[in-house]
């Protein structure tokens, strides 16, 4: 059934992004607004985000995963090398990631290349991870048909008392991946949709540029 969602409005007030007071580079300015997002406590989880790549039947496709670290280098996030999304990276490793942070009004849109992290940062992060989590890896073929969730739960029975009392391996085929950002936009909702948009560009110096988009 047909639904209209034109009346759906909302003014945008809570803050505004100038030039005058932004960082010289991308990274601290993300900082400070994720800082600012969990001091408010407005979002659930601070840290998911949309990562967007491209298949190999030409198609775009997103999903929401979870920021597990950010520096300097840039974003990093784990998943299993042979699912869809892996394949996707292991082909077009440019892709996008994007943060909606609709509390604080403000989005942040990244593109970036993506590299595999080391094996021995993989099996440190793996290893933090309580152990239930560690078994879906070794569980899950990530992104296969499967015949029933019973099948799944059957195979985790089986590895629960396989590692029952024993390390549980990090797969070969999981681990993370680092984004390394070329461009960095932040997004801050203003009111009548004049947003502001501060685009954070890297040069072939290696050093970033600042310029504005119009909303």
């Amino acid at each position: 059934m047909p639904k209209d969602l034109a009346d759906y409005r909302k003014s945008y007030e809570k803050s505004e992004l100038t030039e005058d007071t932004i960082p010289e580079t991308p990274m601290a300015l993300f900082q400070t607004w994720f800082d600012e997002l969990e001091a408010s406590k407005g979002v659930e989880e601070p840290n998911a985000m949309t990562v967007s790549t491209i298949g190999s039947d030409g198609f775009p496709k997103s999903r929401v995963v979870l920021l597990k670290k950010f520096s300097e280098k840039g974003f990093e996030f784990y998943t299993n090398y042979q699912s869809e999304k892996g394949t996707a990276i292991a082909n077009v490793p440019q892709l996008c990631l994007s943060f909606f942070w609709p509390s604080l009004e403000r989005q942040v849109i990244i593109k970036g290349r993506a590299e595999k992290l080391s094996a021995q940062e993989s099996d440190a992060y793996f290893k933090s991870r309580p152990d239930g989590s560690q078994l879906g890896a070794l569980v899950s073929d990530q992104s296969s048909v499967i015949p029933s969730r019973g099948f799944l739960e059957k195979k985790l029975k089986g590895l629960e008392k396989e590692y029952r009392d024993k390390e549980v391996p990090r797969p070969d085929h999981w681990g993370g991946y680092l984004v390394r950002p070329e461009s960095i936009e932040f997004w801050q909702g203003r009111p009548n949709r004049l947003h502001d948009r501060i685009l954070y560009t890297l040069d072939d110096g290696m050093n970033w540029k600042i310029a504005r988009l119009a909303p």
